[in-house]
């Protein structure tokens, strides 16, 4: 975990610009406000889920178009969050998939990718981070409801962002300087395939984005990931047990 380095302090300007690109770019996969799923009452979380939970960690090795790139998932504060991401390694989405949003100026902010549509070269790039992910089973589009988990909470939250700095503050996942989470639309349970690496500390996401995991090996790499690059093959190489309903 050492290759991720320590988080640089945030000025007021640096926070304030990352705020400003918060807003502007909104970490939203574009287009998934229109079609995401309105999940009303009804329940969310491992429980529910027709997508499987992750059970205890994986290790997830990424070949990109700069080098490999490592990620530790955390199948104990985010199971469904990151057996989603297992999965889709494991069903080949994320091979070919375009880096499609970076964003370093002007300060450090995210690399962003995963759109399973960026793999298609019939789809134009201005179209990509338009997409999720369509299980070609049921033709039905995936939906992972926003999971959050605290510390001194047995289970993780669900649906809802925690915005209260005590509770923040107690997150088990939070966007330190190689964070992966998921990226959504306005609606805290849209997210589906997209994801983005934290290039520096981004305390202001926490609480509003689920974080599952950190890259372990090749943030450097991560560092040198230009938009347009291309993620190659994902692939799990340890853990990775995959269950249904709770783990």
């Amino acid at each position: 975990m050492g290759q991720t380095g320590k988080p640089q302090r945030t000025t007021p300007a640096a926070l304030g610009w990352r705020l400003l690109l918060l807003v502007v770019l909104g970490l939203t996969p574009l287009g998934l406000a229109a079609c995401a799923a309105d999940s009303g009452n009804q329940p969310l979380g491992c429980e529910a889920a027709t997508s499987p939970c992750l059970q205890g960690t994986a290790v997830v090795a990424m070949e990109t178009s700069k080098g490999p790139v490592e990620v530790s998932l955390d199948g104990a504060a985010a199971p469904l969050t990151a057996g989603n991401f297992v999965d889709l390694v494991r069903r080949g989405v994320y091979n070919g998939t375009v880096f499609h949003r970076v964003v370093r100026e002007p300060v450090p902010f995210v690399v962003q990718g995963g759109d399973p549509s960026s793999a298609d070269p019939k789809v134009a790039p201005s179209d990509y981070g338009s997409g999720g992910f369509v299980d070609p089973a049921s033709g039905e589009s995936r939906r992972i409801p926003l999971e959050l988990k605290l510390s001194n909470s047995q289970e993780p939250r669900y649906g809802e962002e925690i915005t209260t700095p005590t509770a923040t503050r107690q997150l088990a996942l939070t966007h330190e300087r190689g964070a992966i989470a998921m990226a959504r639309s306005s609606d805290p349970n849209s997210a589906s395939a997209q994801f983005y690496v934290a290039l520096q500390a981004l305390p202001e996401l926490d609480g509003r984005y689920a974080v599952f995991g950190r890259v372990t090996k090749g943030m450097e790499v991560i560092d040198r990931i230009q938009q347009g690059d291309k993620l190659i093959r994902a692939r799990v190489i340890e853990g990775g047990t995959l269950v249904k309903k709770k783990p």
